[in-house]
């Protein structure tokens, strides 16, 4: 195994994916899973708010189009936790229902198309990145701040 696919598994990022189309939800699971990301998978917007609300997840990836509960419906509940996690919103319907961030609620809305994948992989990788620039370095515990050196003026 080479050093930086080492490297993509120890820095694999946990994502749970939503769809309640079986084959969608097999093929989008296994090319995040060659890119080496842990994926859990739900069939609907029910079954993934219980799955949120149970384990922490680094990125949410949904379809719109789902019985019971839609995909928007689904970011609204995960925002109205107050959560911040990064989600994508999936459809085939993004132009003729004009989805976008600030319509539904997502952090990307990607069209399913023959592009889809790469758009996927794209917007994975961009919001999965800004996560890890957003955190903050953990206190040291049991240290006392470095001492400040006064300037020799």
């Amino acid at each position: 195994m080479t050093g930086s696919r080492r490297a993509d598994r120890q820095n694999s990022a946990s994502i749970l994916l939503v769809d309640d189309n079986k084959h969608g939800l097999v093929a989008r699971r296994t090319v995040l899973e060659e890119f080496h990301y842990s994926v859990t998978t739900a069939a609907n917007g029910e079954e993934a708010l219980d799955l949120f609300l149970k384990q922490h997840f680094d990125l949410v990836i949904t379809d719109h189009k789902m019985p019971r509960m839609t995909g928007v419906e689904f970011i609204q509940r995960v925002r109205g936790l107050g959560s911040t996690t990064p989600i994508i919103l999936l459809s085939g319907f993004v132009d003729p229902l004009g989805l976008d961030e600030r319509s539904t609620g997502a952090d990307a809305v990607i069209a399913k198309s023959a592009n889809e994948v790469n758009h996927l992989l794209r917007a994975t990788t961009k919001l999965l990145s800004r996560r890890s620039i957003k955190k903050k370095p953990p206190k040291s515990q049991g240290q006392a701040p470095p001492a400040k050196a006064e300037s020799a003026s």
